[in-house]
Order: structure tokens, then C-alpha cells, then sequence
């Protein structure tokens, strides 16, 4: 297992290869259909800089009491595919997070752009929750739980869906 450490410089997720297994610890930020919908709405005045960042597709339930934040499982990450293109070229996010397929037109931009698709796995929302350090709302509080957070998160358990040569652990198995 690689431990690795977000923001994650390009260098390093081109090492990165299809299967393996690792261990993120850093700052990413979660963002969802309606965030993601303003975030390319606003690519003029980006209310964030998320140049190196990793996009975490989540939205997570309400901390209980004592918990930094609630069960934090991934949604399905082809439903960001009409904006991760402009996401990528954009921003310059190096790494999303979700869960299933992803469209041809995903695989060959992050090949374009030096980025990967990691997957959390589904089910795990206690798990993934278990690995946040820190949670705050940055943007769009008024989407409620799809807002975006910016999160600190230890040891978060991913594997890599697809690398930087196009690989894709869906096609592959």
C-alpha cells in the first residue's frame, strides 16, 4: 500500500497504476452534481483554488454527536461526468474519488491532463467517516450536505481506478 499526502503533485500520480492500493492523508474536498454544476458555471471566478487538489464525490450526513463528520460513503462518479473534463482542464484537480465506471471521454482526460480516478469503496461510509480528521463548509453552504467541504482526512483507504496511461480497473476486470 502507498501512503500518499494530498495535495498530490503530478509527479507522483503518474506513478500511481491501476489496482493499487493507498492510503491518502491531506486536504480534499467533497463536491457532488450541484456543486459541481456551479463550479464550472463559475470557472471565470473560482470561488476555490483547486489546482493539485483531489475532489472527493460525497455528501456527507450530519456528524453525530462527538464525530467530526457523518457516514461519508462515495456516490456514483458518472453522474460528474459531463463536468470533470472542465474540472480537470480548468482547475486543475489531479484526483477524483467515487464509485463505478467512468466514460471513455473521463479516461482519455485524465490521461490528457496527468490526473487519476480513485475509488472508495462503496458501503463504507462509517469506514471513509472514521478517516476525517476536520471538516468545514468553504463554498455553496446553501446546498446543505452537497456543499462543498474542505476535509483533513488520515489514511483514507482508495484504490486506483484509472492512472495516468489510461488504464481502467473496469475494463481490466
Amino acid at each position: 500500500m502507498k501512503r500518499l499526502q494530498s495535495p498530490l503533485a503530478e509527479a507522483v500520480v503518474r506513478e500511481l497504476r491501476c489496482g493499487e492500493t493507498i492510503a491518502l492523508s491531506g486536504v480534499i474536498y467533497t463536491a457532488r452534481d450541484a456543486a459541481h454544476a456551479r463550479l464550472v458555471a463559475a470557472e471565470r471566478e473560482k470561488p476555490l483554488d483547486l489546482k493539485g487538489q483531489t475532489i472527493y464525490y460525497v455528501g456527507p450526513c450530519p456528524a453525530p454527536p462527538g464525530k467530526v463528520i457523518g457516514s461519508a460513503g462515495p456516490t456514483t462518479a458518472a453522474r460528474m461526468d459531463p463536468y470533470t473534463i472542465d474540472l480537470l482542464r480548468g482547475y486543475g484537480v489531479r484526483a477524483v474519488i467515487g464509485k463505478g465506471n467512468r466514460s471513455a471521454e473521463v479516461r482519455r482526460a485524465l490521461v490528457e491532463h496527468g490526473a487519476v480516478y480513485l475509488l472508495a469503496l462503496g458501503g463504507a461510509g462509517a469506514l471513509i467517516a472514521s478517516c476525517v480528521r476536520e471538516a468545514e463548509v468553504v463554498a455553496y453552504p446553501d446546498l446543505g450536505p452537497e456543499a462543498i467541504y474542505r476535509l483533513r482526512v488520515e489514511d483514507l483507504p482508495l484504490f486506483v481506478g484509472i492512472d495516468t496511461l489510461g488504464n481502467d480497473i473496469y475494463q481490466r476486470n
